[in-house]
């Protein structure tokens, strides 16, 4: 699964990385410890092109009945997409994309587990595919809710966990955001990303607790 990362690069590199415009309400700041249920910052193309706004991380779909099963739906596993209710009409036209510089999985090592970030050898901003929609409540409230798309792990991610988040290439982004993009195309591009552009080291166990969000949670342990 995927349920911790971090964003925390300046707002400025996050909409000249992806060449978007800021959504209206979005307010930005950075975290060493993004969690489920939280606002996150998330991109969606559109005809006036990429934006970069928030949504709560939790997929409701809009036939729930209430909000409570957003908390059970920060995932969706990439080899079932076309066959789950709650996604298989959003695959074809409401994706996005979730910025991250790095993501946080907990390694079993005996019987303790060690928390570790995972991210880029450069350090760069990646892309995590991810699906949206809006679920309305009955005084007509509206809740804009995402989940974040998990696969099959690489090498590295083998010795760590047995499920990664889709990283798309940088060049498949745009087909991803694309509204018109053919789905058998879209579906192709839900596969592990390659091990070689990637690293993990060992973190701190504060992580582990939500309340905790600073660059402490980031360094290195021995």
């Amino acid at each position: 699964m995927c349920g911790r990362f971090t964003i925390i690069d300046p707002l400025e590199d996050i909409m000249e990385r992806y060449m978007a415009s800021i959504a209206e309400g979005f307010d930005y700041k950075p975290n060493f410890n993004a969690a489920p249920m939280q606002y996150i910052p998330t991109i969606i193309g559109s005809s006036k092109g990429n934006r970069l706004g928030s949504l709560r991380w939790g997929l409701v779909p809009s036939w729930a009945k209430d909000d409570k099963i957003g908390s059970k739906m920060i995932n969706a596993r990439a080899e079932t997409l076309d066959e789950k209710p709650a996604f298989k009409r959003l695959i074809s036209s409401k994706r996005c994309i979730v910025p991250c510089n790095g993501f946080y999985e907990w390694k079993k090592e005996g019987s303790n587990k060690q928390p570790m970030r995972i991210l880029m050898k450069d350090n760069s901003i990646f892309s995590l595919a991810g699906l949206y929609d809006t679920w309305i409540d009955q005084d007509g409230r509206k809740l804009s809710t995402c989940t974040i798309i998990t696969t099959e792990p690489n090498s590295l991610m083998s010795d760590i966990h047995d499920r990664m988040p889709v990283i798309l290439r940088s060049q498949d982004e745009a087909e991803w955001l694309k509204k018109d993009s053919d789905k058998e195309s879209i579906l192709g591009l839900l596969r592990p990303y390659d091990a070689a552009g990637m690293s993990a080291y060992k973190v701190d166990s504060a992580v582990g607790n939500v309340r905790n969000n600073n660059e402490g949670l980031i360094k290195e342990v021995s």
